[in-house]
């Protein structure tokens, strides 16, 4: 008998056992080749793992669902924008709304797009374990040749140019969004016009306490002359209509922006008030015995400057700082503010209540920007 493990020479057959049935190696080298060769993808076939059509059809229906999900929520975005018009977001329970609005179908759009992504990436996308060597840059110009074959090649591979549901949902999805920043345009326009450039100062308003709806006389600040008072103008039914009320007779848009300081200034030796340089006759006859109004809005940011210095008749606001002087048309001597506070013209009417007997000077509150000094 003959040793199988043993050649002619005597020596061990190192070879494996063929199987019967199995194929050579030669034939085992042709059917991989074979593979390669009808592997369409951008990559070897030994290095990608295709998910089955079943996995892949799945994916394809859950990514659709997330990208109808996103679509309804960009709709949902854009009609937002509209519900409220720029008369109503002025109030700050409907502002809330809005923004309760807009934030909630952006988050359900920008989530939707990116849950369907990676629904596409995890199902329906092949798994590559590709493994290359650092190539030397730049690349020469076989490799700048294939790039476009590669592109399309993975563009198939990826299912964008096969799964027609999945590609025309993800269009739609992101149609919303890309429609979005020419809608916000209107944002630009000039809207809100020259609401915040007037208040419900005019001629002959009443003034009261802020908080409260006591009206004020000259006589409630003679007894102190460094005194102040937060004021607010004196609103009627008629003013906002007879179904509208408010807690103190005024809305909140109108506090925001018409609520001032009145100052008591201090007097001289010769009973008259030592006035800066920027107050002009005509901002001293908008005065009453030496009491000066000015708006509370600071003209930086917005802050109320409700802080007094009594000795230097200095106005400051808590927030930044910036510091503005009563004596002197409420000129900023100090902080981020460049501009003074607008002055309120005040009188007093025939039963001898302070009133206004005008808006402000300009503009209140912080700068915007249409902003122009008149």
């Amino acid at each position: 008998m003959t040793d199988k493990t043993n050649n002619d020479n005597n020596e061990p057959d190192e070879t494996p056992e063929r199987v019967v049935g199995t194929p050579t190696a030669e034939e085992h080298t042709v059917a991989e080749a074979e593979a390669e060769r009808s592997h369409e993808g951008p990559y070897k076939a030994s290095e990608t793992h295709q998910r089955s059509e079943e996995q892949q059809r799945r994916g394809e229906k859950l990514a659709s669902l997330w990208f109808i999900i996103a679509f309804l929520g960009g709709i949902g975005f854009l009609a937002s924008y509209f519900v409220f018009g720029a008369d109503e977001i002025g109030d700050p329970q409907i502002g809330q709304y809005s923004n309760a609005l807009l934030g909630g179908t952006l988050t359900l759009s920008l989530f939707g797009i990116g849950a369907g992504m990676t629904v596409w990436a995890r199902n329906v996308m092949p798994h590559y374990e590709v493994a290359s060597p650092y190539d030397e840059l730049p690349s020469d110009d076989k490799e700048k040749g294939s790039f476009s074959a590669f592109f399309m090649q993975s563009a198939d591979e990826s299912g964008f140019t096969r799964r027609p549901l999945m590609r025309r949902t993800l269009i739609a999805a992101m149609l919303p969004l890309g429609i979005a920043p020419i809608v916000l345009l209107r944002d630009t326009g000039p809207l809100p016009g020259d609401k915040l450039k007037v208040t419900p100062w005019a001629d002959g308003r009443r003034m009261v306490v802020e908080g409260t709806h006591r009206e004020l006389r000259p006589e409630d600040l003679a007894e102190d002359p460094y005194g102040m008072i937060s004021a607010l103008p004196l609103m009627h039914e008629e003013d906002y209509g007879e179904n509208v009320h408010y807690p103190h007779g005024i809305s909140l848009n109108d506090q925001a922006k018409s609520v001032i300081l009145l100052i008591k200034m201090p007097t001289g030796e010769d009973g008259q008030v030592e006035w800066g340089e920027e107050m002009t006759e005509e901002r001293r006859n908008w005065t009453h015995e030496g009491i000066i109004a000015y708006s509370k809005i600071c003209t930086h940011v917005g802050c109320p400057a409700a802080l007094y210095e009594r000795t230097t008749h200095r106005i400051l606001c808590p927030c930044h700082q910036s510091t503005f002087d009563a004596a002197n048309a409420a000129e900023v001597v100090f902080g981020p503010a460049h501009r003074p506070l607008p002055q309120l013209p005040i009188g007093v009417d025939s039963e001898g209540y302070l009133v206004s007997t005008g808006d402000f000077s300009e503009a209140p509150g912080p700068t915007f920007w249409d902003y122009a000094k008149d």
